[in-house]
Parts: C-alpha cells; sequence; structure tokens
C-alpha cells in the first residue's frame, strides 16, 4: 500500500484530494496489476492487492483507497501502445486540432503520460515546440525513435520547475487517459500551477464517473485507475490552485469520457455547458453517498448475469473466447472470477501480451490471427470501448455464425 494513503483505522482512510476521512463502500476483492501480462513461471509472485472504491462526501471524487506502487503498474513491461488503434490515433488528433486552436505565439506543448507519442505527434509534425513525460520507458522509447521529445519520468512539481527552467513555461498542459492514475494528484496540480503560463491552457481526459454509474462499467476500475472524475471533483480540485473548469465536453471514447479544460482563475471566460453539466450531476445524484451503494448492488448482479450466461453456454458444450486482453478484461475476469473454465483463450494483437497469461486468473493470450483460424462459438468482447472498429474488422465472425456477448450498457449476446 502506497505510504501516502495510510490507514486511519481498520476500516477507514485518507482522501487523496483533501485529506478527509474515507470509507470504502465496497471491494472488488483481491486484484493483480491490471497490464502486468505474466508468464507462467511468474505465477507464484504475482502481486495483488484489495481494491476497494470510496467517494468523498467533502471533495466529490471517486477514488482506490490504496494503489501499487507506481514503479509496479508503469515500468519497461508496460503492455499498452496507444497507436495500436487507428480509432484513437484520428481522436488524439482531433483534440490536438481543438488545443492548437488555443495556442498563443511560440507555444510550448507539454503531455504527460505521451506514451508512444501518438497525440505529440500531431505538434511535432507542425514543429510546434513540445515535450512528453512517460515513465514507461519501453513505450517512451518507441515515441523518441518517432522524433518526438521525450523524458522518461513521472511528473510532479519538482518536474514542472525543471522542465521551466529548461523549456520556459508552458501555452498548453494536456494528458489523455492519465490524470486519474495519479495518487499524488495535488503535486501534479502544483506543478501545473508552477508551469502554466498566464494565459496558458489545461486540457485532459478521463473515462467519466457518471457514465460508469449510468451503465455500472465498473471494468474502468482498476489498479491505474486511483479516480474516476466528475466535473465537481475536478472544479475542488484546480479551485484550490487559482485555477477554473472553462469547458466541458462529453467523449466517447472508452466507454464514455468526459474533456475538462482549465484555464487561471478569469483568464479566459467559462463556457455555459460547466454549469450545465454541474447541475446535471447534481440531478443524477453523483454528490449522493447512496448513489454509490446502489452501485455496488449493481457491480454484484452484473456479475451474477455474466457469469450465469457463460455458465449455460459451457454446459452446452459451446466455446468460449475473449477478445481483446484489456486492462478493463482484468476487472472483469478477477471480479467475476472468469477463468479457463468459463473461457478458453483471449485473442489480443499486441505482441507483447502474445503468449503470456492474462493477470489473477492466468487466461492464455493467443495471437489474433488464431481468432481468425479458429473461431468460437462465442467472443467475450472486452474491448467493447473500440466497438465500431472491431465489428466491422470481424465480420467474417458473425457471417460464420459466431456471437458477441457484450456487457455494456447491458449484458446481451449479439
Amino acid at each position: 500500500m502506497n505510504e501516502n494513503n495510510s490507514k486511519i483505522n481498520a476500516s477507514l482512510f485518507q482522501c487523496w484530494v483533501c485529506e478527509s476521512t474515507l470509507e470504502p463502500f465496497m471491494t472488488f476483492g483481491r486484484m493483480p496489476i491490471a497490464n502486468n501480462f505474466l508468464s507462467e513461471k511468474e505465477f507464484n509472485d504475482e502481486y495483488f492487492f484489495e481494491m476497494e472504491p470510496a467517494f468523498c462526501n467533502t471533495c466529490k471524487t471517486f477514488q482506490l483507497v490504496r494503489q501499487p506502487e507506481p514503479q509496479q503498474m508503469f515500468n519497461e513491461k508496460y503492455a499498452f501502445f496507444s497507436g495500436t488503434s487507428q480509432l484513437m490515433a484520428k481522436h488524439f488528433e482531433a483534440f490536438s486540432k481543438q488545443v492548437l486552436s488555443y495556442l498563443d505565439e511560440n507555444p510550448f506543448v507539454v503531455e504527460i503520460g505521451s506514451n508512444d507519442g501518438i497525440m505529440l505527434s500531431n505538434f511535432a509534425n507542425k514543429n510546434i515546440k513540445h515535450l512528453g513525460v512517460e515513465p514507461s520507458s519501453n513505450v517512451a522509447q518507441v515515441a523518441k525513435e518517432k522524433g518526438i521529445n521525450t523524458t522518461i519520468n513521472f511528473f510532479d512539481k519538482d518536474l514542472a520547475q525543471k522542465i521551466v527552467k529548461g523549456y520556459g513555461q508552458a501555452s498548453a498542459f494536456i494528458a489523455a487517459n492519465v490524470m486519474c492514475h495519479i495518487p499524488y494528484i495535488k503535486s501534479i496540480v502544483e506543478g501545473i500551477e508552477v508551469l502554466l503560463r498566464p494565459n496558458g491552457i489545461v486540457v485532459f481526459e478521463e473515462p467519466y464517473l457518471g457514465e460508469v454509474i449510468e451503465k455500472t462499467t465498473y471494468d474502468q476500475i482498476y489498479d491505474e485507475h486511483t479516480f474516476l472524475f466528475s466535473a465537481h471533483s475536478v472544479k475542488y480540485l484546480f479551485d484550490q490552485y487559482g485555477m477554473e473548469l472553462i469547458n466541458l465536453e462529453p467523449q466517447a471514447t472508452h466507454g464514455g469520457s468526459m474533456r475538462y479544460t482549465i484555464a487561471r482563475k478569469g483568464a479566459r471566460t467559462v463556457n455555459k455547458i460547466v454549469y450545465d453539466i454541474l447541475e446535471n450531476e447534481e440531478d443524477q445524484g453523483l454528490n449522493d453517498p447512496k448513489t454509490y451503494l446502489q452501485f455496488k448492488q449493481n457491480c454484484e448482479h452484473y456479475r451474477i448475469q455474466l457469469v450465469n450466461l457463460l455458465e449455460q453456454i459451457r454446459k452446452k458444450g459451446q466455446s468460449i473466447s475473449g477478445y481483446a486482453a484489456t486492462s478493463k478484461s482484468t476487472t472483469i475476469t478477477n471480479y467475476c472470477k472468469i477463468n479457463t473454465d468459463l473461457i478458453d483463450c483471449i485473442y489480443d494483437s499486441t505482441p507483447i501480451k502474445q503468449g503470456k497469461f492474462n493477470p489473477g486468473t492466468h487466461i492464455p493470450i493467443r495471437p489474433h490471427h488464431e481468432f481468425k483460424e479458429n473461431y468460437p462459438d462465442y467472443a467475450v468482447l472486452f474491448g467493447y470501448n473500440h466497438s465500431k472498429e472491431i465489428f466491422a474488422k470481424e465480420q467474417d465472425f458473425i457471417e460464420q455464425g459466431g456471437k458477441w456477448i457484450v456487457y455494456v450498457p447491458q449484458i446481451e449476446i449479439i
């Protein structure tokens, strides 16, 4: 357990954001590192932690009360490469165009969690000064080979001061599916406050709490996701450092995300949608602790439904595989205790995962081409957030009688 979030007593913790006392409203049980696809010889030494979410009634932040150390999750073996998805490449191109519309003269763009450079390439190709901050050396090396200026590091206030000394202040600080990963989030915002020019902007997007609650997408909760943000929680966080929300834009990515745009207070006009979404969150109950007790019940209900469906198919002697060995699939398989009794294997196109086993329940990961060579009767769509891209790519599977099992926004067979 991270020392920064030490227990107050057997069941109470401190909020990562405001240090209020927290009590988890449920547990997902023992969870492994979501992206730690491992070999058979590593099974006995696999790391697990108790995954317990809590809701802070002070700062309105949904969070895990404990998390593995960052170096356990983000290192030279990190198995997620953003550039493997054409859909995400187009998404980040559109993201970059929005950021470009805000930039001032002699712009400098800093991205944290820059991965393989999929976002920053849009700025590098326009000869815009940039810096990627990426702690996982294997994906950072891919970015460097593309000519993306990248430092292998974790971002915080200390690094921000070094960046300002070496490059000057930034016009834009950007991140995609990264801010929610960082338990020491206050140091990140302190760093942003140091790094940002007076008229600079912060643009980041993350899986959105409102979508998770509405659709019961509990697979968005895993070790890397310390937080699931709402507009209220982001507002509270940045208000403490002289910054404010100026725009909010719902996104379709990752099963439902939100893009947050932030500036120094008074520097830019606040868009009306900010007030509208804050009101919507109140109406949805995102600030009410009772909402999360209902969410717990919904998670348990969906778990029973999914396992029952898989067991019924197996009793008929039919084959089931998984499709896409995602971080989210680690939560699903471990929380639902899905192993090779229910799923034969998971097919994935990422070479670093192939020939290994999924974390925790140790389902083998097979190369994607083997899926086409030996279609199962059913495939559980773990990569549902890329469903359009996958369905278009796998028409032959459907035409030959294959069926998809999806579990968002409800469990059904397609």
